[in-house]
C-alpha cells in the first residue's frame, strides 16, 4: 500500500520559516518526480515545487521562487520543502505527490499518489 505522509506544518508569523517533510512508503520512489502542491480555502490546488528523481532538475511556481527550496533524500524516501520569508498568502494545505513523469510535472493531473496534506498558516 502506497502512502505519503506530510509533516511540519503549523502556524508561523509573516517572515518566518517552516520545513515540510513528506515520507513515502509502500514502494521505492527514487525514480519518481516528487512535487508539492497547495490549496487555499475556496481555491484550486496549485503547483508549488517539484524535483526530479536525480535531483538535477527543480521547478518552482513564480510566487515561491527564491523563498522555497525543494530537496529529497532517496535513501529515506523523503522529500522536503524549506519555506522562508512566509507571507499570509502562503496559507494553505500543502500536499506532496509523486509521478513517474518527467514532463508536465507542474500540473496536478500528472501525479498519481497524494498525501493527506498538512496545514500551513501564516499570520500577519
Amino acid at each position: 500500500q502506497v502512502q505519503l505522509v506530510e509533516s511540519g506544518g503549523g502556524v508561523v508569523q509573516a517572515g518566518g520559516s517552516l520545513r515540510l517533510s513528506c515520507a513515502a512508503s509502500g514502494r521505492t520512489f527514487s525514480r519518481d518526480t516528487m512535487g508539492w502542491f497547495r490549496q487555499a480555502p475556496g481555491k484550486e490546488r496549485e503547483f508549488v515545487a517539484a524535483i526530479s528523481w536525480s535531483d538535477t532538475s527543480t521547478y518552482y511556481a513564480d510566487d515561491v521562487k527564491g523563498r522555497f527550496t525543494i530537496s529529497r533524500d532517496n535513501a529515506k524516501n523523503t522529500v522536503y520543502l524549506q519555506m522562508n520569508s512566509l507571507t499570509p498568502e502562503d496559507t494553505a494545505v500543502y500536499y506532496c505527490a509523486t509521478t513517474p513523469a518527467v514532463a508536465g510535472v507542474t500540473t496536478t493531473r500528472r501525479y498519481n499518489y497524494w498525501g493527506q496534506g498538512t496545514q500551513v498558516t501564516v499570520s500577519s
